[in-house]
């Protein structure tokens, strides 16, 4: 017997927007990259009219020598369990991926899985998505469904202020744009965050909204997301706690 789970859609959202997290190339030629620092970053979600979703999204940023990196985000709630991973090497401010995975599980909800392996020497990822092969030739600074957000991340903290990425993803090329539009002071329990406000960019008659604030003073972190769907529903993630490497 076939039962609808309500929470379904709105949970599969929160998913694609914590872990896979905002008109130049990620080109480092001209610009003075700080090194990457370490963090632990603790997530919490709502929807519209605050409703709980019950989880935590938990991001890590780790150094496992000879300039290899690993970015992982592990989301779990009563409704399912999301791991997305990537591991790369950072070379003059740029994220240079070489293997990623995302695997979604839960009650109720098909197992969703993505597998990347990025060979530059030959030039060519190989992957597959929900069972369905597939080989890519490689473009200049490509990125990953979840590398581009560090890059974000390390281009915001660089000064650049508009940005767009050529993102692999099941298969395909995404162009992503996003651009700083304001700046903006946020309260959290009783601190005052003084942040930059970004904006993925779209189309001009697009009824959906991407909006992200990263705080400076803790690294550029992502503090707050908040998307509005088409139907006005609103989804919502909020920084709950982060320790960052010294």
């Amino acid at each position: 017997m076939h039962t609808d789970n309500p929470h379904k859609p709105r949970f599969q959202l929160w998913a694609a927007l914590i872990a896979g997290m905002i008109a130049l190339p990620a080109s480092a030629a001209d610009v003075d990259y700080a090194p990457l620092v370490p963090y632990e970053a603790r997530y919490t979600a709502s929807m519209s009219k605050g409703v709980s979703l019950n989880g935590e999204g938990v991001r890590e940023l780790t150094d496992q020598g000879n300039n290899v990196w690993l970015y992982r985000t592990d989301v779990d709630s009563f409704i399912a369990d999301i791991n997305e991973s990537l591991i790369f090497r950072w070379e003059d401010g740029q994220v240079i991926p070489l293997r990623y995975r995302y695997h979604l599980s839960g009650f109720l909800i098909k197992d969703r899985k993505q597998s990347i392996d990025f060979d530059w020497q030959a030039g060519i990822a190989t992957g597959s998505y929900r069972g369905d092969k597939f080989e890519v030739e490689l473009r200049d600074n490509t990125l990953d469904p979840v590398g581009y957000q560090l890059q974000l991340h390390q281009d915001l903290k660089a000064g650049k202020r508009d940005v767009t990425y050529q993102v692999l993803d099941k298969g395909d090329y995404d162009d992503d744009r996003f651009a700083v539009i304001d700046e903006d002071s946020l309260s959290d329990n009783g601190r005052t965050m003084n942040t930059l406000k970004a904006e993925k960019v779209r189309d001009e008659d697009s009824k959906r909204q991407t909006l992200m604030w990263f705080d400076p003073a803790r690294d550029y972190l992502l503090v707050r997301l908040l998307q509005v769907e088409p139907d006005g529903s609103e989804y919502e993630l909020k920084l709950k706690d982060a320790t960052l490497a010294d």
